[in-house]
């Protein structure tokens, strides 16, 4: 379970404007300052660790980098919550160890909401109203894939495991 405000945005938010393609060659922490810029100039420098980004549908949409989910999640935000997702920023957030879920009623969700997650179960609370959503829960399998800090920390764990005669998850 955790807990953030929530910074909405609406659809079609693109790799390009979460992580704008002309600072990429520079370090993530110099960057990141730029995230989200064209959209919301306050974003970098106003989100808090636990924060939580909402989007409206197809949101990740554009080119297959993996910076653009790897900035969020260098910016400490706990999770994106969106309608719907392009299918390769979702795999790439999951890669990198950032939560996201599908949440049809992402649209009701206001700007600066305290929300709380529930990530296995799939359910986002709004604490100041009470209203509840429904999304679709994270897979064990890739709960277990987030926890363990994205694919690549997940594969060496699992290979540390196999190596020590184990059985991983």
């Amino acid at each position: 379970m955790s807990a953030g405000r929530a910074w909405v945005f609406g659809d079609d938010i693109n790799t390009d404007l979460i992580a704008p393609a002309r600072y990429l060659k520079r370090p993530i922490a110099e960057f990141a300052v730029h995230t989200m810029e064209a959209a919301d100039p306050q974003f970098a420098a106003g989100v808090q660790h636990g924060d939580i980004l909402v989007g409206g549908e197809n949101f990740g949409c554009g080119s297959s980098r993996e910076q653009a989910p790897a900035v969020l999640r260098h910016l400490g935000l706990a999770a994106v919550v969106a309608k719907s997702f392009a299918r390769t920023f979702y795999r790439n957030a999951m890669n990198v160890g950032l939560p996201v879920l599908v949440c049809p009623r992402a649209g009701e969700i206001k700007a600066g909401a305290n929300l709380t997650l529930d990530l296995e179960q799939g359910i986002v609370e709004d604490i100041s109203s009470g209203a509840r959503f429904s999304c679709n829960a994270i897979p064990p399998h890739l709960m277990q894939m987030i926890r363990d800090g994205g694919l690549i920390p997940h594969l060496e764990k699992r290979l540390r495991a196999q190596a020590a005669g184990k059985d991983a998850k």
